[in-house]
């Protein structure tokens, strides 16, 4: 059976996590908006409990915390959100050429209806300079949203710059932090960060399930407008029955990467520096490898293609080239593209992610394979 080394698509669930919901879905099933019985009262105290767990991650209030879908839900919320009070006020937004399709494309549907959109370009290591981000604000910017780590290079951007940078500013400041949340934690917890998107299953909990993290700022959150209608769930921001077992598995989640962080990055580092210590005996190209995250590696060797390399690591390694949302028609990274690598690089990108669960990897294996190629 292959290596599992997707994580940076979805991790697999802690069994801690299946376990709570499986008690969710079968004994506590009540839902959580129904006051007149214990089963809905209990929902409704695991819900607030998850979103205790989940606000304390980031060092905030758990009223903070609104449940979504997941991370792209959250970032719709956020951008789209805002789409109302930007053309209002005739504001601009700042965002990255390397970020995820989930803020890209609600993006791309603002500048359509008449929102200005500047995009910051990244350096050669693929990451976005605060010195480029302060030499476009101004009193017209009224949104910046830069991700937190990349999901295909693991390139993690500094955060705190940005928002000592916005500090000066009246700009909202939204970060996606999908791939970032419960593994890099002191930088989400500057409270110049109004906004921050996140999301279960990256951290071992369950799929469908995320959050969007709205901060007051003087006493006042963005003004966001909800894009579901129909109930007052999640003071009016996002209408729907909550899936109390998601949420609670949700939770729990985010309490044990909060209280593991270190060891886990720990765990990760270790697998990374065995990894490259094998790889470097094919003088690959490292894709963002100076910044990168403990849990993610990026390369590419010359002269194998990335779809070749897949095909013969099957059996091997579960992998991939790129970002699990465009998999289903490969086209090649916009990522690798903005931080300007040559074609052969751009070719032969690979990336391999993990965790603290992942089981011992046979890098040797794996290099003997892409060796083969060669």
């Amino acid at each position: 059976m292959s290596t599992y080394l997707d994580c940076n698509a979805t991790t697999p669930v802690d069994p801690d996590v299946a376990e709570i919901m499986w008690r969710f879905l079968v004994e506590n099933f009540g839902n959580p908006g129904s006051r007149t019985h214990e089963l809905g009262n209990t929902a409704k105290i695991a819900v607030e409990h998850a979103r205790e767990q989940v606000a304390s991650v980031v060092r905030t209030d758990k009223s903070d915390v609104t449940f979504t879908s997941g991370a792209t839900e959250a970032n719709n919320l956020a951008l789209v959100g805002l789409k109302g009070y930007l053309l209002e006020s005739k504001k601009t937004v700042i965002t990255s050429q390397i970020e995820h399709m989930a803020v890209l494309e609600p993006l791309a549907h603002l500048e359509a209806a008449g929102v200005k959109v500047m995009y910051l370009a990244p350096n050669k290591d693929g990451i976005i300079e605060p010195s480029d981000l302060e030499g476009l604000l101004s009193d017209d910017v009224g949104l910046v949203s830069l991700m937190h780590i990349n999901n295909e290079t693991g390139a993690i951007q500094p955060i705190e710059k940005y928002a000592d940078i916005l500090a000066r500013t009246n700009t909202y400041f939204h970060v996606d932090a999908a791939q970032g949340f419960g593994k890099d934690i002191e930088q989400l917890q500057h409270d110049r960060i109004d906004m921050i998107s996140c999301s279960g299953h990256k951290i071992h909990g369950p799929k469908g399930i995320g959050a969007l993290i709205t901060k007051r700022r003087r006493y006042k959150r963005p003004p966001i407008t909800p894009l579901l209608l129909g109930g007052g769930q999640e003071r009016n921001l996002r209408a729907g029955t909550l899936p109390t077992h998601q949420i609670a598995g949700f939770g729990l989640a985010a309490e044990l990467a909060l209280s593991n962080a270190g060891k886990r990055h720990l765990c990760c580092l270790k697998i990374k520096e065995d990894a490259i210590a094998a790889f470097d005996r094919l003088t690959p190209v490292y894709n963002g490898l100076k910044y990168s995250a403990s849990h993610t590696l990026n390369l590419s060797v010359r002269g194998v293609n990335s779809e070749a390399a897949i095909v013969a690591l099957k059996g091997v390694a579960a992998l991939s080239n790129g970002s699990a949302c465009t998999s289903s028609s490969y086209t090649h990274s916009h990522v690798l593209k903005a931080m300007k690598v040559d074609d052969d690089v751009l070719e032969g990108a690979l990336r391999f992610s993990w965790s603290h669960m992942t089981s011992k990897v046979d890098w040797e294996l794996i290099v003997k394979k892409l060796s083969e190629l060669t």
